[in-house]
């Protein structure tokens, strides 16, 4: 019962998958300002109180070869993602965005030579890309010009219209395409996305989970301005669902037969380590991993 409740929560989560901010200075950079600040959101659990004792977990495969000219600092937010843990995701998320978006702040005021560039893995893609749309609007704590790259793995509001590195994948993010897109820093970013990775990867077709990743999106407090926000991706699922049948065919998603096969299809998903195979999987001809080509692409950048 302990396990199919774990499951029911990942189901519904649909995407989940004072500030300490750690510096990690690339080899060879200055003790000081870097040509490019490195700013790396890990993802859920990889960093707070529920933290594994691993490092930072995914993002450090890309900020370990990061060399001359980088400074990389990594964001320490809550990273939960279930009521349960103090935080949900929303909330955790919404930690990540303030903590980087006031890091970057001091450094720029700190650093006006430097760029900036944005990472994230999981959460912390969803969290990285957020701030970076809000910079892209002219919203965020520097002008466009300044964020020189971004790169997001497993982005759960990754859109159809991001620039993916790697083979082409089905549907979207969990969580449905970022509302607004990327503005101005559109294409300084790029997204990676593993064949079968559901949180950036979900078919569209499955109307029961698109509401579940919208819907964890959301904050508890009664400030929170990510309703209004998401009332674009709202409107869009409604108009595919109805497009697509309507009530009926949500009922039919709704069934028990249709939530053990959910529940089954989120099994298969955890087990297959589709969401932590980004070291292994390749996104070129000349068998480059997903992280190996952020590590190059930031280099490059620098």
């Amino acid at each position: 019962m302990k396990v199919r409740r774990a499951i029911t929560a990942v189901a519904a989560t649909a995407g989940v998958a004072g500030a300490l901010m750690v510096a990690a200075p690339g080899a060879g950079a200055d003790p000081g300002c870097a040509s490019l600040e490195v700013i790396a959101v890990p993802g859920t659990w990889e960093s707070g109180p529920e933290k594994s004792a691993i490092g930072h977990g995914m993002l450090e495969s890309v900020t370990g070869g990061l060399g001359a000219g980088t400074r990389t600092h990594y964001i320490d937010y809550q990273a939960t993602a279930f009521p349960w843990e103090g935080a949900v995701y929303g909330e955790s998320k919404a930690d990540a965005v303030a903590k980087a978006d006031g890091l970057i702040a001091q450094l720029a005021g700190e650093c006006p030579d430097s760029r900036f560039a944005l990472i994230g893995y999981s959460q912390g893609a969803d969290a990285a890309g957020d701030l970076a749309a809000a910079i892209g609007h002219n919203r965020g704590p520097v002008g466009p010009e300044r964020l020189a790259g971004v790169g997001l793995l497993s982005d759960p509001q990754r859109s159809v219209g991001d620039h993916l590195v790697g083979p082409p994948v089905i549907g979207q993010g969990a969580s449905g395409a970022r509302p607004g897109g990327f503005g101005a820093v559109a294409g300084d970013v790029r997204t990676f996305c593993t064949l079968d990775d559901l949180y950036c990867a979900a078919p569209q077709d499955d109307f029961v989970g698109r509401i579940a990743g919208l819907a964890v999106q959301q904050r508890p407090d009664a400030g929170s301005s990510e309703t209004e926000r998401f009332a674009p991706t709202g409107l869009d699922l409604i108009d595919d669902l109805f497009n697509a049948g309507g009530i009926p065919l949500l009922q039919q998603q709704l069934t028990e037969g249709a939530n053990n096969e959910r529940y089954d299809k989120v099994e298969n998903f955890l087990a297959s380590g589709a969401h932590q195979n980004y070291t292994d999987y390749v996104v070129d001809v000349d068998g480059t991993s997903a992280t190996a080509w952020l590590t190059r692409w930031l280099n490059s950048l620098a």
